[in-house]
Parts: structure tokens; C-alpha cells; sequence
């Protein structure tokens, strides 16, 4: 990736055209400091494919909050480590979050049961879902399947409506089972 560095009257007049909407400015933003973002995600990251994501999620975020940029010298470009950081925290997050669900539902199961392959593949297959529903659906299901959670104690954790909780886990596990019977269906 480039990274070729701006001079500071160019970094000025990017980020001035893209605050107004220019899709040339994001491109020639994206020329001058796409390889700075994606060192940096590199570095946090260690996965070339994580931090070529987040470089694209950092370019696709600045251009949806460019009314945000505030001009001045040296801004811009410290404006993109900001949103790139936030974008790596959120990587981070989620690896935590996946590790969190896969070491859950390895606790659950029984070696002594028949089956326990079978159950670890289901079990793996739900973190999978859980992490497509979507938040905060999958946040609420995951609460409700794999930590055991009352529809109460998620509502207070989460601070949400109790209806609105128990409409997530409702649709979320109907999601699920769907999911579920086409994996079946299809591996039968």
C-alpha cells in the first residue's frame, strides 16, 4: 500500500474537499495514508487480513463522518489514527469475544456423553451465528444461550427495555434454529 506522506497545504486541502463531500479527495486521502493505517493495524493486529479490513473500514468510516473533520494542519491525518484505532479496538473486541463463546462452549460439554464431536460442532456453529446476528441481537442472544442469563439480568446489563430483550432473543433463536435445520438438511 502507499505511503506516501502529504505535505501539509495537501493534507489541508484533502480533508477540506472531502469534508464537502469530494469522492476525489477520499481517493487521494486513501493514496497518502491508506499505508500508514494499515501499519498501524498491522502492528496491533498481526494478521495482514484484519488490518487490510480495517484499512478499508477506516476509509469507508472517515467518508460517512466527514462532517466531523475539523481542518487544520496535521489534523487529518491524526483524525484517521483515530478512527483506526477505534476500528482495531473493535477487531480486538470481537477475537476476545469469539474466544470468550468457543472456551463457553467447550465448558458445556460432557466427555463422557455419546456424541461430543457432534455437540462441539454445534456448539462452534452457534458462536459462528451469534457473531452474524448482529448487534445488540447477538450480543443479547449470546448472553441469554451461553452465559445463562434471565431475560431480566440481560435487560439490566444491558440497560434495554425487558420487551426488547425477549424480541431479540426471540427472533435471534428462531434465527438460529433456522440456520441450524438448513446445515442439517444440507449435510444429510
Amino acid at each position: 500500500m502507499p505511503n506516501r506522506a502529504a505535505p501539509e497545504s495537501a493534507a489541508t486541502d484533502i480533508a477540506e474537499r472531502l469534508r464537502d463531500g469530494s469522492r476525489e479527495a477520499l481517493a487521494e486521502a486513501y493514496t497518502h495514508w491508506a499505508g500508514l493505517v494499515y501499519a498501524i493495524a498491522l502492528k496491533a493486529l498481526q494478521d495482514h487480513h484484519d488490518a487490510e479490513d480495517v484499512t478499508q473500514q477506516v476509509f469507508v468510516s472517515a467518508w460517512r463522518s466527514r462532517e466531523t473533520l475539523r481542518i487544520g494542519p496535521d489534523v487529518f491525518p491524526g483524525w484517521l489514527v483515530g478512527i483506526a484505532r477505534h476500528r482495531i479496538s473493535d477487531v480486538l473486541l470481537g477475537r476476545r469475544r469469539a474466544v470468550r463463546d468457543v472456551t463457553a462452549v467447550a465448558a458445556r460439554l460432557d466427555p463422557s456423553e455419546a456424541h461430543p464431536v457432534e455437540e462441539a460442532v454445534d456448539g462452534l456453529f452457534v458462536v459462528h451465528e451469534l457473531h452474524h446476528l448482529g448487534e445488540p441481537r447477538g450480543t443479547v442472544v449470546r448472553l441469554f444461550v451461553l452465559e445463562d442469563c434471565t431475560h431480566e439480568e440481560i435487560a439490566r446489563q444491558l440497560d434495554m427495555p425487558l420487551g426488547t430483550v425477549k424480541s431479540h432473543v426471540r427472533r435471534g433463536l428462531s434465527r438460529l434454529r433456522h440456520r441450524l435445520e438448513e446445515t442439517n438438511y444440507a449435510s444429510s
